[in-house]
């Protein structure tokens, strides 16, 4: 297991403070807000965590209300909305300085046989017979030296051209990329559906930016997650390849609509994620380098 890996381990063992009540830390580094993913991890840890563990996460539902601060620790308060004979139904709240920045909405299930069919994934190539991100992105070196060097608890190979290579032709907005946890996890399913959590809001709001030959490193546009929503389909393991597949199908009046899709690398589907977020111009776009 990598240091990076293991770091995001420890920001999903969460401090458990009273029954309903616990508390999560940030990584220290400098960011200026706490990143989506990690506090929708930490809520369904939180709300997870309250649940009778032979009940799987099936569905999740969440508002990002206020940035996060990252120099101060995150209290989630679950509230236990219903424990039925099949489901369980949990509410969390993320709060910092007195405030709700997040809410999650969260529902369990006892596992059970029923009807199955799914689309067939995309026919993509696999990720060994990709090249490594950083060889990926070896063109724009001077542009993103400082995120590359950054530890990352996770791999990515982009099947669909890398950002920086997008941003000087105007493309449909699809993306695709593999991803897997660097390393080796513990066998408990809801640290695997966290897991899968915090790597769904890494790239998703992206796929906004390809029709419009933009990225984040051109500092030219501001955007923010909204919601986001996630089912989970059938229980799989954040460190083994999946796929990720992602369209943005519409975007206007400062927000963006994307959703994607996560299959395992025999094309069973896992996960369906959709999310809205704010997407503002905040200058114009230099011309491409590299």
């Amino acid at each position: 297991m990598t240091a990076a890996l293991e770091a995001l381990l420890n920001l999903l063992d969460l401090e458990a403070i009273e029954v309903n009540l616990f508390r999560g830390q940030s990584p220290k580094d400098e960011r200026q807000r706490v990143f989506g993913g990690q506090v929708a991890a930490q809520a369904l840890v939180a709300a997870g965590r309250t649940v009778d563990p032979e009940r799987h996460v099936h569905s999740l539902h969440a508002y990002f209300i206020r940035p996060g601060d990252p120099t101060t620790p995150i209290l989630y308060e679950v509230e236990r909305i219903r424990d039925g004979g099949s489901f369980s139904t949990r509410r969390a709240v993320a709060i910092q300085h007195g405030r709700a920045i997040f809410a999650l909405s969260a529902s369990f299930q006892v596992p059970e046989e029923g009807l199955v069919h799914q689309t067939p994934m995309p026919e993509v190539a696999g990720p060994e017979e990709l090249p490594t991100l950083d060889e990926q992105l070896e063109p724009w070196l001077h542009l993103v030296r400082d995120w590359l060097d950054r530890p990352r608890p996770f791999e990515l190979r982009f099947i669909t051209p890398p950002p920086l290579a997008r941003a000087s032709a105007s493309r449909e907005p699809l993306q695709r990329i593999w991803i897997r946890a660097l390393g080796k996890l513990p066998d408990d399913p809801l640290l695997h559906a966290c897991v899968f959590a915090y790597a769904s809001d890494m790239t998703l709001l992206d796929t906004a930016l390809i029709p419009h030959g933009l990225t984040w490193f051109d500092g030219t546009v501001f955007g923010a997650s909204l919601d986001h929503a996630m089912w989970f389909h059938r229980t799989a393991r954040a460190d083994e390849w999946f796929l990720y597949d992602m369209v943005s199908p519409t975007a206007q009046g400062g927000r963006a609509l994307a959703q994607g899709a996560m299959y395992d690398r025999s094309g069973t589907r896992l996960l369906t994620v959709t999310q809205e977020g704010l997407l503002r111009r905040v200058r114009e776009a230099p011309e491409p380098r590299g």
